[in-house]
């Protein structure tokens, strides 16, 4: 079996589905759904771990460092932003995913691909074709003007890099995240939102995926993974919300109304 590094984070429809059959069986469980592909998709394509059962962190209560061994590192890790800039003092810092929340990538063709990012693994080229979802540039062009953007994946740089060199045209991202600034926690790579150097009533998450942020659940605004639905209305329908919260001096309590009305909705569903 090829045993080759994983280039994209990435969950499949049938995937997407079965995580949330599980959900609704088993509320409690801390959901994670990206999981591991066969053949070619296996080996390229990244994944975070089973549904586990375990106690919802408290708020802004990261665990510390934790290596792939599962050992605790004891060296204070390096902030992964840089200073904030003056120009930019005050400003909410939202760290947004990529894959499923702002593009699906395949590396089978496809014939409406906004993008084809070549990638070279193991000495061959695979083309990844990428599907933009739809009001990404609005979405984005706003964004950019009311936070610090940063882009935060758990792909590889060298498929997300050239991805977001497309996809940012306003140069929303000030700052680009990529799998290497995970921290490996029982099996999934988790975006620690305390290793930025921001505080954390001035942090946002946006992502599919639970897992991403499981250190630091109030932090977040949960997105449906997104595949190929051109009638999809999300990201237009966040920059209201977003507009809103970029005037608030403290994020929580605004996080937490939003999350129990989409709760609400999924449970009304």
């Amino acid at each position: 079996m090829d045993r080759s590094p994983s280039v994209i984070t990435q969950v499949t429809r049938d995937e997407e589905d079965n995580a949330a059959r599980r959900e609704d069986a088993a509320p409690e469980v801390s959901p994670s759904r990206k999981h591991r592909g066969r053949g070619l998709l296996r080996s390229l394509f990244c994944c975070l771990c089973s549904r586990e059962s375990e106690p919802r962190p408290l708020k802004n209560n990261a665990p510390l460092l934790v290596e792939e061994n599962g050992s605790l590192s004891k060296v204070p890790a390096k902030p992964l932003l840089p200073q904030l800039k003056l120009n930019d003092a005050g400003k909410i810092c939202v760290v947004i995913d990529l894959d499923e929340t702002l593009v699906h990538s395949s590396f089978k063709p496809v014939n409406n691909a906004d993008f084809i990012i070549p990638v070279e693994i193991d000495g061959t080229v695979h083309q990844v074709y990428v599907l933009k979802r739809p009001h990404v540039d609005e979405f984005l062009r706003r964004m950019g003007e009311m936070f610090e953007c940063v882009l935060f994946t758990a792909s590889l740089a060298k498929y997300a890099d050239p991805v977001s060199d497309l996809l940012d045209k306003w140069g929303a991202f000030q700052s680009r995240l990529f799998r290497e600034s995970c921290v490996f926690h029982k099996g999934n790579y988790v975006k620690d939102l305390s290793r930025l150097g921001r505080d954390l009533n001035k942090v946002i998450i946006i992502d599919n995926s639970p897992a991403s942020y499981i250190f630091h659940p109030e932090n977040a605004v949960p997105v449906a993974s997104w595949f190929d639905d051109m009638s999809d209305t999300e990201l237009l329908d966040l920059i209201p919300f977003f507009e809103r919260l970029s005037k608030v001096d403290d994020i929580y309590d605004v996080l937490q109304q939003q999350q129990q009305q989409q709760q609400q909705q999924r449970t009304s569903s």
